[in-house]
């Protein structure tokens, strides 16, 4: 699908700054630049996610010059912003157990800066919880922030 999308001559924008959204795109295939909204989340926090999304979307927009920016480009342009939530149906789901996880781990992460900037406040990944995880059901990368088979499929739905 990555292949379609470029032969297609479409760019790829990634609205957020996720250190995983960036690392799942690229593993897809993507060929993509960043651009992030200047917005204040917890300030716009919405019921639905999807109006997040919405609003960082709109954001970009406006950094890059408005829509009308978009009609004149020649190359189409498609823009992915996300909002990562836990939600129990509806919506692309997973599931992550883990082994009980000791207090001076539990510590040693509150020390650690990075688990205030990710959602959930922790990455399956980070060296102090990967040895803890017992399983996850459905995708990791749904866990992470990034589906790629939701991805895979609105970008087939836009080509």
């Amino acid at each position: 699908m990555a292949k379609k999308a470029m032969e297609n001559g479409y760019k790829l924008i990634l609205g957020s700054q996720s250190m995983a959204r960036k690392q799942i795109l690229a593993e897809m295939g993507y060929d993509f630049t960043i651009v992030t909204a200047d917005i204040d989340e917890k300030a716009i926090r919405k019921e639905k996610p999807e109006d997040l999304a919405e609003a960082k979307a709109n954001e970009i927009i406006l950094k890059l010059g408005g829509e009308n920016q978009f009609t004149q480009d020649s190359q189409p342009t498609l823009l992915i912003t996300a909002d990562t939530v836990v939600v129990y149906k509806g919506w692309d789901k997973a599931e992550v157990y883990f082994h009980e996880i000791p207090e001076h781990v539990i510590d040693d992460l509150i020390d650690d800066a990075i688990t205030f900037k990710v959602a959930g406040g922790l990455m399956l990944e980070h060296p102090l919880i990967s040895p803890f995880i017992d399983s996850v059901v459905g995708g990791v990368d749904t866990v992470m922030g990034l589906s790629k088979e939701l991805t895979e499929k609105f970008i087939n739905d836009v080509l």
